[in-house]
């Protein structure tokens, strides 16, 4: 009798499967989590306006960052209990993080053994773009939690386990992504890939189709009110050839992990489960009771991490290169939950490779895991090092506020270029108490805005020419842009014929100037 298939390593148990890379990722979210201290210009806009009252953000909502409302509505209350910092900031995403590496470990369990679970889920916290998102203080990482808990509801409901429950469940989950970011919408055509990969019946279809339609419908206003505000995504640059090779590199790593898990001739995969759902080593596979209401039975043989992960992986990526040839949309971060997808194939790959040694040394198998990881984080440990330190970011707004700090005194005046630079102010008020902003006409509660309004051109001329030393805060050299308004362009001429520096800070992208009236210069007529 052959025993191929009747020596098998040890596998792990389901608990730990889902429980270690969970810890796993929160462990390398906690690595660093400050980055020394530091906060660039998009958490920025995060902590200053979760620091605003309730009626302050909606009314800001009305006006900019319609999409990210929620996200701020939920970083409100956290900084409302906990109190402003680095680690409130960052660690509703390092808690999501996790989230979505159990989820990804729970869907590789299911469809292609507990190796390629515990595999996949550890992989998918050391993925670069992840451990960047990982300790940000943005909602990307709450997105992918979403994307991972609703493609596990999905996977449950495709196996015949599912209750109207978990529809509704379902349906609440892709809605709720969609309103910390609508983009994550796209994952409705990653399932809908994958229902017709699995074939699955036309219940089902009829099932999915009504709770994705709600989903949709709760999001549709967001998304309509949005258009109103997207000037706010017009700096991203044009779609060009050079970026889809990041992409087209994930498609192939995912394509490679999806052409392992085919079955064998015998029927098994490579963990050892037959199409199925069986074991080839004979032992009972986990089945629904008979007692529980079933909404339907797909057809068996079709589901597997393949029909699941690569439509997970490739349908947003490809749907994001679609957009973004009609308006410029290609970030990253906007497909992050794409990336569950891949660290599910890479799982795969994990899996069929403690099968390849387990049918030779099956004592050594056990060890291929562990061997893959500390190799993975030997390879990874010179970007894990720099997506934790301050200059994995443009700028760091903490930095220029202790500058301030030290370089103010009594009666200064201080100027922002551009005017955005403001969030130095905002985050850190009271590093700049004694400051006037001469620039100011509306603050940003106020104004409902995430920088003021500021006073017209020869308001701001005016204002600059009745003071003695002016504080400038702005980029660093090599992030900095030409003036692009008629206020800045005015600022700039005024400091430049007018006054002379004297004291001059730039560190981690921000810059911080003083400026001194220039002797012999008077204040020109208002001719």
């Amino acid at each position: 009798m052959s025993t191929a298939h009747t020596v098998r390593p040890s596998s792990p148990r389901p608990l730990l499967v889902r429980s270690i890379p969970a810890l796993w990722t929160f462990a390398f979210g906690l690595w660093g989590l400050s980055r020394q201290d530091s906060v660039w210009r998009d958490e920025a806009a995060t902590w200053q306006v979760a620091r605003r009252s309730t009626a302050e953000t909606v009314h800001m909502l009305g006006n900019v960052d319609v999409v990210h409302g929620l996200y701020y509505l939920l970083m409100h209350g956290l900084f409302d209990l906990f109190g402003p910092g680095t680690a409130v900031l960052r660690l509703p995403s390092v808690v999501a993080m996790a989230v979505a590496a159990s989820c990804v470990a729970a869907l590789g369990h299911r469809l292609a053994g507990p190796w390629a679970g515990l595999g996949g889920g550890m992989a998918l916290g050391l993925l670069p773009a992840v451990q960047f998102y990982l300790q940000e203080g943005r909602p990307y990482a709450l997105v992918a939690a979403g994307a991972g808990i609703s493609t596990l509801l999905l996977v449950t409901l495709l196996e015949g386990r599912g209750r109207a429950v978990h529809w509704v469940a379902y349906g609440g989950t892709v809605a709720l992504g969609g309103l910390l970011n609508w983009l994550s919408l796209m994952i409705l055509p990653a399932h809908l890939a994958t229902l017709l990969w699995t074939r699955a019946d036309r219940a089902t279809g009829k099932r999915w189709t009504a709770a994705a339609l709600a989903a949709v419908a709760c999001v549709l206003p967001l998304v309509l009110f949005s258009r109103s505000q997207s000037a706010q995504v017009s700096w991203i640059p044009p779609l060009t050839w050079h970026m889809l090779i990041g992409p087209a590199i994930l498609l192939a790593i995912g394509g490679a992990g999806a052409l392992l898990d085919r079955p064998r001739a015998d029927g098994s995969r490579a963990d050892g489960s037959r199409a199925d759902g069986s074991r080839a080593d004979g032992a009972r596979p986990d089945q629904p009771r008979p007692d529980r209401p079933l909404l339907d039975r797909p057809r068996a043989g079709r589901l597997s991490a393949a029909a699941v992960g690569l439509p997970l992986l490739a349908v947003p990526q490809i749907g994001l290169v679609g957009l973004s040839l009609i308006q410029p949309l290609f970030l990253d971060r906007y497909v992050l939950f794409s990336l569950l997808g891949l660290a599910l194939l890479i799982g795969v790959a994990i899996g069929a490779a403690v099968e390849a040694v387990a049918r030779r040394r099956p004592r050594a198998a056990p060890w291929v895991l562990p061997v893959v990881m500390a190799v993975a984080v030997a390879a990874l440990l010179p970007q894990a090092l720099a997506k934790r330190s301050p200059a994995s970011r443009v700028d760091d707004v903490l930095t220029a506020a202790g500058d301030v700090r030290r370089m103010k005194k009594p009666g200064d005046a201080v100027l922002f270029i551009p005017a955005a630079r403001r969030d130095t102010r905002l985050v850190s008020p009271d590093a700049f108490a004694g400051l006037r902003d001469i620039a100011l006409a509306r603050g940003p509660e106020e104004s409902g805005t995430l920088k003021g309004t500021e006073a017209r051109p020869d308001r701001i001329r005016a204002a600059m020419l009745a003071q003695r030393r002016i504080l400038l805060v702005t980029d660093a050299p090599g992030v900095a842009r030409p003036p692009a308004t008629e206020r800045e362009r005015a600022k700039t001429s005024v400091l430049r014929t007018y006054f002379r520096p004297v004291a001059d800070e730039q560190a981690r992208g921000r810059r911080v100037t003083v400026y001194e009236r220039r002797t012999g210069t008077s204040r020109p007529s208002r001719d």
